[in-house]
């Protein structure tokens, strides 16, 4: 077991770190207040080549590690949660799904200028009345010569209004349950597709979160990704690579609270010492320690996975269920060390604290991976190799279809 970073991720790190210094923090706090999502981030983003980082040079990318996306969704979720969740729609459920599902065509027409930055990629799965129970949902996609009318709504959809290519889920056959399902890439630009923001929202403000609604749009039959019915394979697959990125944002989270109380700690003074003297301050200090590392270690063995090409659903549902519990701990820790002034946005720990809850919710519940984890201890659950698996790395010319 090796531990330490490669010289090729620790100067990512530094690089990714560098630019959410310089790019996202002073002026985070304006964004978040006004519910605006700077879309020019991305633009800057795709510039340091960080919007394909994982898929490989034959298709648009760096062609670099799994981790390194990790390292990447880490940095950025130090600087706010909306910016680790741009990367995470568009890399790691959208492109990824299409690296790893799409046909040779599909990957030259959509993953290629989504690897290099020049279009959005999101993803639609959620309904109204279809969140966890991904059965429920109502879109459906009738086969109308060599095109799919697809019908529906999906909501809590990142990058609504800014992504340029959806994969959306849908029911071609209802009567076939999960095996019914079907999933189409949809061009913002199909006639009949309209999305519209979602106000209000708790946290991750200054993030682009809505509905996408679709009224008879025609979808060429080559849009469908992988065949017929294998729609919910594609979609928890896909479901593996986002959670890995929101696990990795979260340890992002807990490394700005713990950066933050420790600045506190030194600055602020009560009884006639450092508030970091305090042992009950301290104990969270410690929390976010360890849940900064434990998040941390999970995170890594998820990575060191996909590079061998192999299931990791049972690992990253851990790494998300654990990481993001313990950001949620961390960011309501931060603001009881700031006291009172941990309630204001004078400092960033309130808005820690806001973004912290979505990720505790999306992409599979804390309670959905707490039953996980037990069938799987349990021996009621076990994970069975994909047709299509994600491509090992280091990429080889196998990784592009002939």
């Amino acid at each position: 077991m090796n531990f330490s970073l490669t010289e090729e991720q620790d100067a990512v790190r530094k690089m990714v770190r560098s630019f959410v210094d310089k790019e996202i923090l002073p002026y985070i706090q304006e964004w978040d207040a006004q519910g605006h999502f700077e879309r020019s981030v991305m633009t800057r983003m795709a510039d340091l080549d960080l919007m394909g980082v994982c898929i490989p040079e034959e298709y648009g990318g760096t062609g670099m590690d799994y981790n390194t996306l990790a390292i990447v969704c880490d940095e950025l979720e130090r600087g706010d949660t909306a910016f680790r969740t741009a990367v995470s729609v568009h890399t790691g459920l959208n492109s990824m799904t299409l690296l790893q599902w799409g046909n040779e065509e599909q990957k030259q027409k959509y993953l290629v200028p989504q690897a290099k930055g020049e279009k959005i990629g999101a993803f639609g799965l959620t309904e109204p009345n279809a969140g966890s129970d991904v059965a429920a949902m109502q879109t459906t996609a009738v086969k109308d010569g060599d095109a799919y009318i697809l019908n529906g709504q999906k909501t809590w959809i990142s990058l609504c209004d800014v992504a340029d290519h959806f994969l959306v889920f849908a029911y071609t056959d209802k009567s076939q349950k999960h095996k019914g399902i079907s999933c189409f890439i949809v061009e913002r630009e199909f006639v009949g597709f309209s999305s519209k923001a979602i106000k209000g929202k708790l946290g991750i403000r200054a993030g682009n979160t809505g509905e996408i609604f679709f009224d008879n749009v025609r979808i060429p039959a080559a849009n469908l990704l992988g065949e017929e019915g294998e729609g919910f394979k594609i979609a928890m697959s896909a479901l593996d690579n986002g959670r890995f990125t929101v696990a990795a944002g979260a340890c992002g989270l807990i490394q700005a609270c713990l950066e933050e109380s420790l600045k506190y700690c030194h600055e602020r003074s009560t009884f006639g010492k450092e508030i970091g003297k305090h042992q009950l301050v301290q104990q969270m200090i410690a929390k976010m320690v360890s849940g900064l590392e434990t998040s941390r270690l999970l995170v890594y063995r998820v990575g060191w996975l996909k590079n061998q090409g192999k299931r990791n659903t049972r690992e990253t549902s851990l790494a998300k269920w654990h990481a993001c519990d313990a950001a949620f701990e961390a960011a309501c820790d931060a603001v009881q060390i700031h006291g009172a002034y941990g309630y204001s946005n004078e400092y960033p720990v309130e808005r820690f604290m806001r973004n912290a809850k979505a990720p505790v919710i999306y992409e599979g519940t804390r309670e959905v991976h707490t039953v996980m984890q037990a069938e799987y201890a349990l021996d009621y659950r076990q994970d069975k190799v994909l047709r299509k698996m994600l491509p090992a790395w280091p990429f080889s010319e196998e990784t592009v279809e002939i």
